[in-house]
């Protein structure tokens, strides 16, 4: 079995995947990890919608990426992921506008990094898009207005597995007590 230090260091962007389905009962494991994820109060503001329709997907690409930053590569991924949040919850409102803080963003990063990281277990690859054009993606795929695209992940079975990127020294990004002058 691996552990979750061997799972947290083998976590990869993945940009190159092999022409594979996802079988759905790996897809099922992802919605379910993701869905034990901490939330403020409870609130469980995390919506995933997996694109897996070829077509469908070919037009998420198509009106959904693009411009500045194209990221064409995302069209090799068999799944795409809209991670979206849902933002009429009450709880996350009143906390968003008496504490200045989008809970629902930190809700969805956390049930985002449970999908990834069991993604990671199951062999699939995984990577965090998050330059896109929502309006055209929610209209594609008929989401209500209540629902804002956060984020896009692809997923799919890797070509190749990325080298492991630079990080920067724990005692950079670190600090016990006080920050020292």
């Amino acid at each position: 079995m691996t552990s979750l230090n061997e799972l947290i260091n083998s976590r990869r962007s993945v940009r190159k995947y092999l022409d594979k389905e996802v079988e759905q009962e790996k897809m099922m494991q992802l919605i379910e990890a993701a869905s034990v994820a901490p939330s403020a109060c409870n609130a469980q503001p995390w919506r995933f919608v997996f694109v897996t329709q070829k077509a469908l997907k070919d037009e998420l690409n198509r009106v959904g990426l693009g411009g500045a930053v194209p990221n064409s590569w995302a069209k090799t991924a068999p799944v795409m992921i809209v991670a979206c949040s849902e933002l009429s919850l009450f709880t996350h409102k009143l906390g968003e506008s008496v504490q200045g803080v989008n809970f629902h963003l930190i809700d969805l990063g956390i049930a985002m990094e449970h999908l990834v990281l069991k993604a990671t277990e199951l062999g699939l690859g995984t990577c965090y898009i998050g330059w896109f054009n929502e309006k055209p993606i929610k209209k594609l795929l008929n989401l209500p207005a209540s629902w804002k695209v956060d984020c896009l992940i692809t997923l799919g079975y890797p070509e190749s597995i990325p080298d492991a990127t630079a990080r920067k020294p724990i005692e950079e990004i670190s600090f016990f007590n006080k920050i020292k002058s």
